[in-house]
């Protein structure tokens, strides 16, 4: 398959589950890491992100688990978190999906999920990030 079609498809699967966020998130990395940006669109949303196996809220559903088990990447667990409220997932699958991560990741990773959660809620309704 063509590089342009990968990234076209990935901008296109971005869009979709991350809206004007995501875009801005890539722009934002092609000053200091162009490639980087263009590997996330071409390879994660192009390629992974673009498979037929699993629907988007499904892949939200494992993204966030594993951002929330990871316990260091906050910024895009939130993303990913607003990511699932946008195809679909409800505030309370997503606190349950973190919830599970106590069992897997430990109290620790749970707690920071949450508390990124409590965030993600309040930018995805244009709302203040303290918390």
């Amino acid at each position: 398959m063509a590089t342009d079609d990968r990234y076209q498809r990935g901008a296109a699967k971005l869009a979709e589950i991350h809206g004007e966020h995501g875009e801005a998130a890539v722009r934002g990395l092609e000053d200091i890491a162009p490639d980087l940006a263009r590997y996330i669109l071409e390879f994660a949303f192009g390629e992974i992100y673009s498979r037929e196996a699993l629907g988007l809220r499904e892949r939200q559903i494992a993204t966030i688990a594993a951002l929330c088990a990871q316990g260091n990447a906050e910024p895009q667990l939130r993303a990913h978190i607003r990511g699932g409220l946008n195809v679909g997932l409800t505030r309370q699958e997503i606190v349950e999906i973190i919830t599970q991560m106590a069992v897997y990741a430990g109290f620790p990773a749970a707690m920071n999920g949450a508390s990124a959660a409590r965030r993600a809620f309040a930018e995805a309704e244009g709302g203040s990030t303290e918390g």
